[in-house]
This record gives structure tokens, sequence and C-alpha cells, in this order.
């Protein structure tokens, strides 16, 4: 997959932080070799994160954001910090940008934000071409002008060395065998989007292409009649349709969803079997959040509004209270819920969860624990020997 090929959510999202007027869109233009941002004297001027997608060496594809003043005031201003700390939560390495020798309040707050969510951050300090550059500089910091286009490589260097590339990770692919069969069963119904499919599916075909294995695709209504073609090595469904596609699929061929790949793919599959079995204790009036990471017209079926409140309710007998977000609409505070269910899986989210010892866990996961599945569905990574 090429660098312009590259999903959003599979790019190093280095965000840049700082007060206004300090240089944090000119630097994003100066890095980005664009005009992403809009720059002028007047504090304040971006009003809304700005992105762009590059390619940084060693890290490979990157996702660069500019965001607002962290010390922008008023009413407007609330909100723009508000998006910024949203930022923050999305952030894999923090740059912050500052024109001032010693540090600001503003800069302090930033610092134990970055601290208080382990990322990794840089301190740029920008305008040297105007206020010099000491004798002595520490470890974490790099002087630039971003203007005058100085030290612009040597802060892409820089970002480059906070995350070495280690191998690289597979969805499916360490798991099978080129010449192995491979049945994707994913069900075409009210709630799935018109014309095409939706992006784990098309990275789960690509990485079993790129293994030399062949990729079967079917709904769940044409599964039974595949299976007496032919004997597929594993099958992935769509987690909806995980209860049906195990009571047709035999016990001894293996099972798995692409929201489990995902979330293992992701890094937090252990914690997403955690957030399952909590589902056990839930009681009367408990609250669970339901949410998704993309914003679509929810229909009559729709799997989050619908399918997993209703599950839940069957699954534990209780008077449940859901409540379903999506898109970039998350709440900030999570102390109310006593579960978070999440659609394929967000690391951001999952960490804000774990920060106030909320249980976590995804659609496969969770679907796959009330159907008395999750054993049968996670056997192939054991297998795989994955500590999970």
């Amino acid at each position: 997959m090429s660098m312009n090929e590259t999903p959003s959510g599979e790019r190093v999202r280095i965000s840049f932080f700082g007060a206004r007027n300090s240089g944090k869109s000119s630097l994003c233009n100066a890095i980005t070799g664009q005009e992403i941002s809009v720059v002028s004297d007047i504090a304040g001027t971006t009003t809304d994160p700005v992105s762009k997608a590059m390619e940084i060496l060693p890290l490979g594809a990157v996702l660069i954001t500019d965001t607002p003043g962290f010390d922008d005031d008023g009413a407007l201003g609330e909100l723009r910090v508000k998006r910024t700390r949203q930022i923050l939560e999305k952030t894999d390495i923090a740059v912050l940008v500052s024109c001032h020798s010693e540090e600001t309040d503003t800069e302090k707050e930033l610092i134990a934000l970055f601290r208080e969510r382990d990322i990794p951050y840089l301190i740029v300090k920008n305008k040297c071409d105007l206020n010099g550059i000491p004798g002595s500089i520490p470890d974490n910091t790099v002087y630039v002008s971003a203007m005058q286009r100085i030290n612009i490589d040597a802060l892409k260097e820089r970002l480059g060395r906070f995350l070495p590339q280690s191998g690289e990770k597979r969805l499916v692919g360490d798991l099978i065998l080129p010449g192995q069969l491979i049945v994707l069963v994913i069900p075409i119904d009210e709630s799935a989007p018109k014309g095409r499919l939706i992006l784990p599916q098309q990275q789960v075909i690509r990485d079993i292409l790129e293994s030399g294995a062949y990729a079967v695709t079917t709904r769940d209504t044409e599964l039974e009649a595949l299976l007496g073609k032919m004997r597929p090595d594993l099958v992935i469904t769509d987690s909806q349709v995980f209860g049906r596609v195990n009571a047709i699929l035999p016990c001894d061929i293996p099972l798995t969803s692409f929201s489990i790949i995902m979330a293992r793919y992701k890094g937090f599959l252990d914690v997403a079997l955690q957030g399952a079995h909590a589902i056990d204790g839930l009681c009367d009036g408990d609250r669970v959040l339901i949410s998704e990471g993309c914003t679509h017209h929810r229909q009559c079926g729709d799997i989050g509004a619908v399918k997993l409140p209703r599950l839940l309710r069957e699954y534990t007998g209780r008077e449940l209270v859901t409540e379903n977000t999506s898109g970039t609409s998350f709440p900030d505070d999570l102390s109310g819920y006593k579960l978070v269910i999440h659609c394929g899986g967000c690391m951001f989210r999952m960490k804000s969860a774990a920060a106030c010892g909320i249980p976590f866990t995804n659609y496969g996961v969770a679907i796959a624990h009330m159907r008395g599945i999750l054993g049968h569905s996670t056997e192939i990574f054991f297998k795989a020997g994955d500590t999970v």
C-alpha cells in the first residue's frame, strides 16, 4: 500500500499545539511544504483543526494536524480549546510550539496533558531568527524558524526518531498460509453502505491476497450453500451475523470477525476480552456507551442503535441505559458509564476509558461473548502464539 493510499487511521498522527501566534500554522506549512493553514499576525486565526497527510521517514505515512491556540478565550475560544483537547485524544506524537524563552502557564498545562496521556512530545522553539539560539539546548527541544525555513529538515529528522519502525503488522497475513481458502461473510442489508465495502473488509481482502491465499466473499444468506461446495481454512464474518454464521459453520473450521481482527491489529484485544466479561456484571440502570468512529445515517436495523442494545438486554436480563455516539462526538467524562463498546476499536478512546477505570470492548468481542462463541472466535490467535 502506497503512502497516498494509507488510511488516516493507519497513519502516525503528529499534532501541533501551543498558544496563539506561536507559529503553529507557519510551522505546519513549512513541514508539509504546502499552505494547509491560513497564516496572519492576528491571534486566533486558526479556528478549527486542519490536517494534511504526508510522509516522514522513518515513520512513514503521517497525519500532520494544526490546532487552534490553547490559550484562546471568550465563548468561541472555549469551544476552540475543546476541539484542541479532542485532538489530544488522537495524537501519537505531540509538538509543542513556543516562541518564549521560559515556559508559559499554557505550555506547562499542555506538557502536563501530554504526560498524563503518555504522549511522546517535542518542544519546538520557533522564531529563532528573531530570538536566537542558546548555546545549550535540551535534548527534547529543537530551535527553528518557520518563516525563514531554518532547521525544518532537522525537525523532521527528530520527529522521525520517535517511533522507530518495527516489523510490519498484518491483519491476517501471519495467521494464514499461501493457497489457503479464506471465506469472508459480508451481510448486505439496509445498514450496509451502498455500492462499497467498509474499510476493514477491504483491508482484510487485500492482506489475504498479499499472502497468496484465496479470498472468497459471500453473504450470510448464501454461506450454507457455499460450504456445500468448498471447505474453508478460516471464516471471517461481520459481527452482526456472528450467531447465524456460527450455527451454520462446522465447529472444526476456525471462525473470527473483522472487528476482533481489528482489535488484535490495533493492540487491545486483551483489553477488549476483559471488557466483554464486564457485561456479566451489569445491573439495572447501568449506563453503557455504544460508540462508532464514523458518522452515518442510522437505519431501522442499525447494529449500534438497535441490535446491540437489544442483545445486551436479552443477555443480561437487566434494564440498561444505552447511549450512542458517532464520528468525532465522544464524551469528555466517561465516569458515569459502566462499559464502553466501540465499533472496530480506537486506541485513543480505549486509553480514555482506561484512564477512568471503565471497561472497554468492541462490537465483535462483545457479540461473540454474548453468543457464547468467544473461545471459538479467538482460538486462532492463541494458536498463533498471541498473548491474549
